[in-house]
């Protein structure tokens, strides 16, 4: 598949048609191509009219219809009063802040990941003792992750004791 974004055409019948799977083609489905990583770009063909921010709208309006609250009555309120003087800061803002909110999404899955799986077992420790995220509630996982961290905290001031120990002895044979 090629690295530009997945053309849609809108027809003036309303449908939306995807020429590269050759099928009209629903809100939901183009939903689920954005959910895939794709980008989309939808054309009205009979104006050569870009109606991709149209559609998107309209995708997000029908999951706020099947969801209720996507987005804050008062925010909408706000959206509507200050229109176009919001637009900049909300563009600037959203974007940068669904972008945060994806990138610690990300290492948050890679945290989990790693911890569910079970992998790295410090040496010394019993496999036991290690209980992975993915066989507990959100909450017990968080109660997992705090006695992991004890643990830890155990055998670094094992660890440190271990170096204040052999300190004396080495000053002492010298």
């Amino acid at each position: 598949m090629p690295d530009g974004p997945v053309l849609i055409k809108k027809y003036s019948n309303r449908k939306l048609y995807d020429p590269s799977q050759s099928r009209y083609i629903t809100l939901e489905e183009i939903a689920g191509l954005i959910r895939q990583g794709k980008q989309i770009k939808v054309i009205n063909t009979a104006a050569d009219e870009d109606l991709t921010a149209v559609t998107l709208a309209q995708i997000i309006l029908e999951e706020e219809k099947k969801r209720k609250h996507l987005m804050p009555v008062y925010f909408l309120h706000q959206l509507i009063r200050y229109g176009e003087s919001l637009q900049h800061l909300f563009q600037r803002g959203l974007s940068s802040s669904l972008e945060t909110f994806i990138a610690s999404q990300i290492e948050a899955r890679k945290v989990w990941k790693e911890l569910g799986t079970g992998g790295w077992v410090p040496p010394g420790w019993m496999a036991d003792r290690v209980q992975t995220a993915s066989n507990h509630s959100e909450e017990s996982a968080h109660d997992s992750l705090k006695a992991e961290i004890e643990l830890l905290k155990e055998s670094l001031d094992r660890l440190e004791q271990k170096v204040r120990d052999a300190e004396p002895k080495s000053a002492e044979s010298l």
